[in-house]
């Protein structure tokens, strides 16, 4: 069973992203212990503000990092993989027997200092999504993956 912790900033505002991560969490159970850490988004008022909020929230990110996890953040460019090459990469990352912790930033990003303190890059599109539709979506794309791994026939 994977072990899963998703670090996020911000709060669902929507009630449809809520409903939709609930089912996902459900749905995932079976497969993985997944835990949601949502962390509170820095305010900046201005684009030269802005790197300053995300130095605050790289802070905040590393406090809840566990020691001993395979960090992946998700990043615009980082790599890109098809759902069975996300299966077999998380397949043998979770084989090691450590948490598995995605970090998803603000509507600011990450900041680069983040880099210095992940295993791995990963990107869900070259489309640039809201934070919150990613955190769904990420959600889902690990449901998808624990069918695959399990031989389930959701993810045709």
């Amino acid at each position: 069973m994977l072990k899963i912790r998703i670090i996020t900033l911000g709060k669902f505002k929507e009630p449809a992203f809520r409903e939709l991560e609930k089912e996902y969490l459900k749905r995932l159970s079976p497969f993985a212990k997944v835990k949601v850490i949502e962390l509170a988004e820095v305010p900046y008022r201005a684009s030269d503000d802005m790197a300053r909020a995300k130095a605050k929230e790289a802070e905040l990110i590393k406090r809840n990092l566990p020691e001993g996890a395979i960090v992946i953040l998700l990043e615009e460019k980082g790599k890109l993989r098809g759902s069975k090459e996300l299966a077999t990469f998380l397949e043998r990352l979770g084989s090691l027997g450590q948490e598995l912790v995605f970090v998803i930033g603000s509507g600011a990003g990450l900041d680069p200092s983040l880099r210095e303190v992940c295993n791995y890059q990963i990107s869900l599109s070259p489309l640039t999504f809201t934070h919150n539709f990613a955190r769904v979506l990420l959600e889902e794309q690990i449901y998808r993956v624990c069918t695959i791994i399990a031989g389930k026939e959701y993810h045709k």
